[in-house]
């Protein structure tokens, strides 16, 4: 089946000529100028992946983000504009999981997109699991379900990758470049400060579980590791 993607922008025309690009490369694609209908209508019919628009009147792609994500774990992109770098890594932080800049080749929208999709499908192992447990942790990647403790954690594509990543060797350092590898894959170049910003996240949500934890350890200068108990 084709995946289907929302795209959501004010500018029309650019909303009608990516939307007939995406859609030659095979994509359903609903399309919407209105932020606030488009929420309602991402809830309401869930699709596989969203494009959004940082800026927008009435309702920006940050706040629809920040409602989607209240619901949602659905795979998110951003477009935004070259000097929004504050508002690439606020979005990163609140759960986007790759952005894009304006002016941009729908050629490379295209790529984006599908890698993110390639993120999203689970990987099983050779005998059939794809169950990861560690300690209190436990990641099940066929349901792309996350547990701590028993109690369930909402994860973006991208924090459960990067928290898999890490959670895989635990006690084993990983750089930034082989997270944005894990997270991204090696044809996608993002910058440290994206995966710091998406660690932090992670973190944010397990302290809402348990205050204590502290397995995900920074090596300033080096990296991230995972540690057990």
């Amino acid at each position: 089946m084709p995946a289907t993607i929302a795209l959501v922008d004010d500018d029309q025309h650019l909303l009608t000529s990516v939307t007939m690009a995406l859609e030659a490369e095979g994509f359903v694609v609903r399309p919407h100028s209105d932020p606030v209908k488009a929420l309602q209508d991402l809830l309401s019919r869930p699709v596989d992946l969203a494009v959004l628009d940082i800026k927008m009147p009435q309702m920006d792609g940050l706040e629809l983000l920040a409602q989607l994500r209240e619901h949602s774990t659905l795979p998110v992109v951003f477009l935004t504009s070259k000097d929004a770098e504050d508002d690439q890594l606020y979005g990163l932080s609140q759960g986007a999981d790759d952005y894009i800049t304006k002016p941009f080749s729908v050629r490379l929208l295209v790529e984006r997109i599908r890698a993110v999709l390639r993120r999203a499908e689970p990987a099983t192992s050779a005998d059939g699991t794809a169950l990861m447990v560690r300690g209190a942790l436990v990641l099940d990647e066929d349901r792309h379900l996350c547990t701590w403790q028993g109690k369930a954690l909402s994860l973006t594509v991208t924090e459960f990758l990067l928290l898999k990543a890490l959670a895989q060797r635990p006690g084993h350092v990983k750089s930034r470049n082989q997270l944005m590898d894990a997270a991204y894959g090696d044809q996608i170049y993002v910058e440290d400060r994206t995966i710091d910003s998406h660690v932090k996240r992670i973190r944010k949500k397990f302290r809402a579980i348990d205050p204590a934890f502290s397995q995900i350890e920074t090596l300033y200068g080096v990296g991230y590791r995972y540690t057990t108990p």
